[in-house]
């Protein structure tokens, strides 16, 4: 069986493979315009292979190029850090800056966010190598159920000489062509109804904490690991048929499986070699040149002070194992309205050498957004609705209205991006998503009369628009 090695190899082949032009036709298929954002990243993600590819002593010496998202709400910046994880397998972990303070006031210790991305990792390896034993799991599990529907005698044989094979008896024949009959009528399903009985285990006790300071995380962890060695689990045996028993079964055996230390080690290398990080509302941290230096300017300079070791690279502890930063992508983004980013300390500024402006949405991004990607609105909803036996269509001018509507009230009121288009849609299918399973008539075609009927009222009033749109 492939170590956990090579499957962090493997995915690091897949990283290979993508170049950035084909890394920038990937998210063409679920994020529409931005193509600068867009080439920013596929370059970043192709280099850190470049890395890879250098002579030890100057692979140590070359840092990723972090960049900063510069945009407006919902024009894209979190979906393009969040696919680009998705394309290449990577641990990806988005945090909102303002959730992290300097130690004296109330929020999280960045650290925090290092350990949040590991464990992200070990989800990603212990799902990868669940796959690797599953099949022998399942193996496992169906020698369990044949031992309980077809228990051993409890008499025990005396013990034969060694190097020598016992004659085979009757009993023992006969035991085993029952044991091949139960095992063919399970395979096929004939017993999914019979009960056995089963040994659960406990639940983990409730987490530790302590007077609800963020600050004291690795306290916290390394107490709640104490006690869980301490204090054993209470198991409980329940009986259950066979249906419900093999998906609990399969559990255990694929835990027995896997090897902890070998996935935290995995987990942690994969961290420093692919992590990314995505620091939202990074501009809510920028100090404005006019601050007074007091009050919640000295809590933003703290989380600055805070971020710039984690950016520029240091070790931070962990349950798993200590975790270097120094290669960890971070993408940083903020919508900039009330301050700019020279107002970012020196220091972290120049931690992120790439800036990209994203641009607002127009009419036609809206239209191409409800038309192209892969998981478009369009398509979530006659998905959602096809489970009541919906057939929900839209017509081209629906789609046109809709796109303009979106624009319209992004201009007039608050620009909330491409989120207008959920409570536009919203709006416009209440009737049909409350109706849905009364309605006779399981055909529904959404076309422009429908859309104007339902919205364009509203947008006329700017004030009512602004609280319902």
């Amino acid at each position: 069986m492939p170590d956990l090695e090579t499957e962090l190899g493997d995915d690091r082949e897949r990283e290979r493979e993508l170049t950035p032009r084909q890394i920038v036709a990937e998210l063409d298929r679920d994020i529409v315009g931005q193509a600068d954002a867009k080439r920013a990243v596929a370059i970043a993600l192709r280099n850190r292979w470049r890395r890879r590819q250098l002579p030890e002593d100057l692979r140590r010496q070359v840092t990723p190029k972090n960049i900063m998202l510069i945009g407006s709400t919902g024009v894209g910046k979190t979906e393009i850090a969040r696919r680009l994880a998705m394309l290449v397998g990577a641990p990806f972990m988005k945090a909102e800056a303002t959730k992290y303070t300097e130690v004296g006031y109330v929020g999280r210790d960045v650290e925090g966010l290092i350990r949040d991305l590991v464990e992200a990792a070990i989800g990603l390896v212990r799902n990868s190598e669940r796959k690797r034993v599953e099949e022998q799991a399942r193996s496992r599990v169906e020698e369990r159920l044949l031992d309980l529907l077809l228990p051993s005698p409890t008499t025990s044989a005396p013990p034969w000489p060694e190097g020598e094979s016992p004659p085979s008896t009757e009993a023992a024949d006969r035991r085993q062509r029952s044991r091949d009959k139960l095992r063919a009528r399970l395979v096929a399903g004939e017993l999914d109804d019979r009960e056995v009985e089963i040994t659960l285990p406990g639940r983990s006790m409730a987490p530790v904490s302590i007077l609800g300071a963020g600050n004291f995380e690795q306290m916290e962890m390394d107490l709640q690991n104490m006690f869980e060695r301490i204090m054993p689990k209470p198991s409980q045996t329940r009986r259950l048929t066979i249906k419900q028993a093999r998906p609990i079964l399969l559990q255990q055996e694929v835990d027995a499986l896997l090897d902890p230390e070998k996935i935290s080690q995995a987990a942690v290398a994969l961290t420093e070699e692919s992590g990314i990080v995505f620091l939202d509302e990074i501009d809510k941290i920028a100090v404005e040149e006019s601050g007074g230096g007091r009050g919640p300017d000295v809590s933003r300079q703290g989380v600055q002070r805070d971020l710039l070791p984690i950016v520029e690279g240091t070790t931070v502890n962990t349950k798993h194992g200590p975790v270097k930063t120094d290669h960890i992508l971070f993408v940083a983004a903020g919508a900039f309205h009330r301050s700019k980013p020279s107002d970012l300390m020196p220091e972290l500024q120049g931690r992120f050498p790439i800036r990209v402006e994203m641009h607002d949405l127009t009419r036609d991004d809206f239209a191409r957004i409800l038309r192209e990607p892969r998981a478009s609105l369009l398509r979530q909803y006659q998905a959602l609705l096809s489970t009541e036996g919906i057939t929900l269509e839209f017509t081209d001018p629906a789609i046109e209205v809709m796109a303009d509507l979106a624009f319209q009230v992004n201009q007039s009121t608050q620009n909330i991006g491409a989120r207008r288009l959920h409570t536009i849609l919203e709006r416009v299918l209440e009737d049909v998503s409350f109706d849905a399973p009364d309605r006779t008539d399981k055909r529904v075609v959404v076309d422009d009369t429908l859309v104007r009927q339902r919205l364009e009222e509203l947008t006329k009033d700017e004030d009512l628009s602004r609280f319902i749109l």
